[in-house]
């Protein structure tokens, strides 16, 4: 199936929320006000998060669970069929992350994937490897270097792009 898209999209990817969802929304709101996104991307642990901020946003929430999530509905990774190309959407947990990226990748390369979006080390990173885009928006609630971060995500057919920003705590 060939998908056309006219212009870029934008995405306010999260992840490791664990309950606590007032900064992203608040965030999320600034985000609306200036330009709002065309989706949110929330990968994991307290997954369910995604939906209640989704809703307060007005925003459509791809997500998938984490090691945090207990029995859920929500899946543990899925394809992401994204203007740029598939996009593997994963925690993390059962990649390794928190030891190397190497078995992410090669899971992202197995499955045909230009990129892999995960969470679980609450370490925000943006890199790319072999040709793969790998992209961890870190934690805006528990972050593990002391800093909340998150990642926007802008992309089209020809374009992977993230920024990852560290607001201030408040």
């Amino acid at each position: 199936m060939c998908r056309f898209y006219e212009t870029d999209v934008r995405y306010f990817v999260i992840s490791d929320t664990h309950g606590s969802i007032d900064q992203a929304v608040r965030i999320g709101q600034l985000l609306c006000e200036a330009s709002p996104p065309d989706g949110l991307i929330h990968l994991g642990d307290f997954a369910d998060d995604a939906q209640r901020i989704a809703r307060r946003l007005g925003l459509h929430a791809e997500a998938v669970s984490g090691n945090m999530d207990g029995l859920t509905s929500v899946p543990e990774h899925k394809i992401w069929d994204s203007p740029y190309g598939p996009v593997l959407l994963t925690h993390g947990h059962r990649q390794g992350v928190k030891r190397d990226l190497s078995r992410l990748l090669y899971r992202a390369l197995e499955l045909g994937c230009r990129a892999a979006i995960f969470g679980h080390t609450h370490v925000p990173v943006f890199t790319c490897e072999q040709g793969v885009y790998l992209l961890n928006p870190g934690s805006l609630t528990r972050p593990a270097l002391g800093r909340p971060s998150y990642a926007m995500l802008e992309i089209d057919a020809d374009r992977f792009a993230a920024t990852i920003y560290y607001p201030e705590e408040s």
